[in-house]
């Protein structure tokens, strides 16, 4: 018997098959653009691997998760899980035609709320303050962090097409900061003044904006979400002074976010954990070593895998087919 864990990312829709052990069996992506092609069959990659008759329960990311505030059953869900598909970044339809495929398979499910104002597990402090602060798989990655260190006070830093810092205080998530709101990411960013003065003056869409808004702005790439972390890594590896520049302030914007989150955490922090493609690489440069140069060793920092998302999913599925009763601070109501 197995469970499975679907992570919903920017480039592509993760999965993670793990043992009722809890030991990982497979780790694989499907990028986003083939599957609306038609190019790749989520349901079809699944069934290469396992007996689909042999999965306890599936758990699933899909975009935004701000219409839930519970983990709750994928048949209970309305509209899967989201208030708008707007404002959310770039839009391929590739998430949507693998929910549609795992829908067929008739696998028993569950859906992970994201982060939001309505989300009653969080201070009230973070929910007065932002609309939304993260998706549902920054949940399943910071579940996938509490099972990899053991911690209770920690920081989830999750770089990569965007960056988002999630603060956890005795075992649940205080808060969160959504990649909007402070640190770039490679695509994604904080919309400035003089993206608001476009989107004003409409020369832009906000979601334009936002998806042009984090290291490639720096760099001066646009294309594919895919291409331009490619193409920014690649420019960075050939000394180019702009990409290099971009990798630096994307550093910098993380760790004053990261700063700020252990300010108002009311423990003191037993460390950072740093992961997505980002967070998680060394090379062309090792972001845990560059980003300490900041912290100045203030911090004991941890790499997880880049692939936590859809790992920690998985072990969500586990633990509430075993009976647990709350995720973080979340409650299960199945």
């Amino acid at each position: 018997m197995v469970f499975i864990g679907m992570d919903h990312g920017t480039t592509g829709i993760s999965f993670c098959i793990m043992s009722d052990g809890g030991e990982v069996i497979d780790v694989f992506k499907i990028g986003r653009e083939e599957s609306k092609k038609g190019l790749v069959s989520a349901s079809h990659e699944l069934k290469k691997r396992i007996d689909i008759d042999s999965v306890n329960l599936m758990a699933i990311t899909y975009a935004m998760g701000d219409g839930i505030s519970q983990i709750l059953p994928t048949q209970n869900v309305k509209d899967r899980g989201i208030l708008s598909i707007n404002g959310a970044g770039k839009v391929t339809g590739g998430g949507t035609s693998v929910f549609d495929e795992l829908e067929e398979l008739n696998i028993d499910s569950i859906m992970i709320p994201g982060l939001h104002k309505d989300s009653e597990s969080l201070d009230e402090l973070f929910r007065a303050a932002y609309s939304h602060q993260a998706s549902p798989e920054k949940v399943s990655i910071s579940y996938n962090a509490i099972k990899e260190t053991g911690w209770s006070n920690f920081i989830v830093a999750d770089i990569s097409s965007n960056s988002v810092d999630i603060l956890i205080e005795d075992g649940k998530i205080k808060g969160a900061l959504d990649a909007c709101l402070g640190a770039m990411g490679i695509v994604h960013g904080p919309l400035d003044l003089a993206m608001l003065r476009d989107i004003d003056e409409n020369n832009a869409s906000a979601n334009d904006c936002f998806s042009h808004a984090g290291a490639i702005k720096i760099a001066g790439i646009d294309g594919k979400v895919a291409d331009m972390k490619n193409q920014l890594l690649t420019n960075y590896r050939e000394g180019d002074d702009k990409a290099r520049l971009a990798i630096d302030t994307l550093i910098m914007t993380v760790a004053m976010e990261i700063a700020g989150l252990d300010i108002v955490c009311c423990n003191d922090i037993e460390g950072i954990v740093l992961t997505g493609s980002i967070g998680s690489a060394t090379e062309p440069f090792n972001f845990k070593n560059e980003i300490n140069k900041y912290f100045k060793g203030k911090y004991d920092l941890k790499v997880i895998s880049s692939e936590s998302g859809a790992i920690g999913a998985a072990q969500i599925a586990m633990d509430v087919y075993n009976g647990e009763k709350e995720i973080l601070g979340i409650k299960v109501n199945i």
